[in-house]
């Protein structure tokens, strides 16, 4: 693990009346008062650029910043590959274990701040989960990510994942509408499932190979971009993904201490990725080499490409 360079974290107040202590435990929940007072008195908390102690009154409008001091991240694999690139978009192929953003202790062991390192200012338009390697798509300038950004609204980009899968799925293809939203869970609170009370998805299952130790490759394509929709999915249909620390046959979590969303240990892969181009109106298919464990048999790793 390495020290990062800290963060500062700034928070508007929309209501005067508390006390700076009684903000900042009311507004950060994972940390309690006593933990905050310990932060003031370490002078981490500034108001308006001032340091504060705690008990100074607030008005509505006033900025708090929380100077969080530098800690070590969890190793993950700093690097990514470059897919395509123009004047306003850039793909890359990120590994697994690699979050997409900021987040559950990682700040700079992220593919945004890799990134943005070699390319200020980029701009992501999706994500994907930390385990799941493959493609991820930037914008360049706010032209390019906003004409994006509403075909992703309009479900008019493509995306297709490779999973690999426990258990010999026996339909060729097979769709999943499993709704998908909060349910309970030990460590957490909630976290996303299959759930009758969620949001509406679709995900289309297409076999790839079915192998003799009785897991099964699956190419996947999401309709609907639901927190880990093809986990929840490919598990509703009662084949979880090979290795997953969260999800159980049937789409709920698993009953005896769940893993958290971001534990690693399933093969997932977003191999494929489809859009319109937002200057040229070209089709443009952006490909990441798969996984040797998500190709198929006797196959040798695909290369990348863009059509």
């Amino acid at each position: 693990m390495t020290l990062n360079g800290g963060y500062a974290y700034p928070s508007t107040v929309q209501r005067g009346g508390q006390t700076v202590l009684e903000f900042l435990t009311a507004h950060y929940t994972h940390s309690d008062r006593a933990t905050w007072a310990a932060r003031l008195s370490a002078g981490e908390v500034a108001l308006d650029g001032v340091q504060v102690w705690g008990s100074e009154v607030l008005r509505a409008g006033q900025v708090i910043v929380w100077r969080r001091p530098p800690w070590r991240e969890e190793d993950a694999p700093l690097h990514y590959g470059v897919l395509y690139q123009d004047g306003g978009l850039l793909a890359v192929n990120k590994p697994s274990g690699l979050p997409t953003l900021p987040g559950g202790g990682f700040l700079e062991h992220t593919l945004l701040s890799l990134v943005r390192r070699d390319v200020p200012g980029a701009s992501p338009l999706h994500r994907l989960g930390r385990g799941t390697s493959g493609v991820v798509l930037f914008a360049l300038d706010g032209q390019a990510g906003s004409a994006l950004a509403r075909d992703w609204r309009d479900h008019a980009v493509r995306k297709t994942y490779r999973a690999l899968v426990s258990g010999v799925v026996g339909p060729n293809a097979l769709t999943v509408t499993a709704p998908i939203g909060p349910v309970r869970h030990p460590r957490l609170g909630t976290v996303h499932a299959a759930t009758p009370g969620g949001k509406a998805a679709r995900s289309d299952l297409r076999v790839v190979e079915r192998r003799p130790d009785t897991t099964t490759l699956l190419d996947v394509d999401i309709h609907t971009g639901r927190p880990h929709q093809i986990r929840v999915h490919t598990a509703f249909a009662g084949h979880p993904l090979l290795g997953d620390p969260l999800y159980a046959p049937g789409g709920g979590v698993l009953p005896d201490l769940p893993g958290l969303p971001g534990d690693l240990g399933y093969h997932l892969h977003a191999w494929q990725l489809s859009f319109t181009h937002p200057r040229t109106g070209a089709v443009v298919t952006v490909l990441a080499p798969l996984p040797g464990v998500l190709a198929r048999t006797g196959e040798t790793r695909q290369d990348s490409e863009c059509e």
